[in-house]
């Protein structure tokens, strides 16, 4: 008999994600490469015990992992953003992607009203990148600013201080992606 939910195509999508081979896995997680290649193929089902220890290893939770919603589109319309709960009216910054568990990055929209400037933020894991939709900003990176017109765009590791100035007349708007996410 099936089971009732296949398990094992997500199971695989999520090791490959995290670049691990079945033996990588099953040995992280206490388990033979022949159980978790079954798995993979729905011919056996985990314990819930195994279920967690496995999903461990793998970075996700059991609801996350059981629960299909919207951060499993392929699409997501500019009405289903939401504001992050830091945003204010100078520095505006919406989730494009709501509900974001589980992905390896996050867009945002960063939008810097004229003369006003993102929070710094310290250093920590993952990198970042940048593309200034439109207006001019200086990007500091620890104590060096790097100024961005329109169309220009920015990459750094994250362990670094850094912050984003709007030194412009005009609104700036930038999509900013992080890996890993912090928003």
């Amino acid at each position: 008999m099936e089971p009732a939910v296949k398990i094992g195509k997500k199971l695989r999508k999520l090791r490959q994600a995290k670049a691990l081979t079945q033996e990588e896995l099953a040995n992280r997680s206490y388990l033979t490469k022949g159980f978790i290649s079954q798995l993979e193929r729905d011919l056996t089902s985990p314990s819930i015990a195994t279920l967690k220890s496995i999903l461990d290893v793998l970075g996700e939770d059991l609801a996350s992992f059981f629960q299909e919603n919207e951060s499993h589109r392929v699409v997501c319309g500019k009405k289903q953003r939401v504001l992050h709960s830091s945003s204010t009216d100078e520095v505006k910054i919406e989730l494009i992607l709501p509900q974001a568990h589980g992905r390896l990055m996050d867009p945002v929209i960063v939008t810097i009203q004229p003369g006003q400037k993102t929070e710094p933020e310290s250093s920590h894991e993952g990198e970042e990148f940048g593309l200034l939709l439109r207006g001019s900003v200086g990007l500091w990176l620890d104590n060096e600013c790097y100024r961005l017109k329109k169309g220009d765009c920015f990459y750094f590791k994250s362990n670094q201080e850094h912050w984003v100035e709007n030194h412009g007349k005009h609104v700036a708007e930038i999509l900013w992606v992080v890996s890993p996410p912090v928003f």
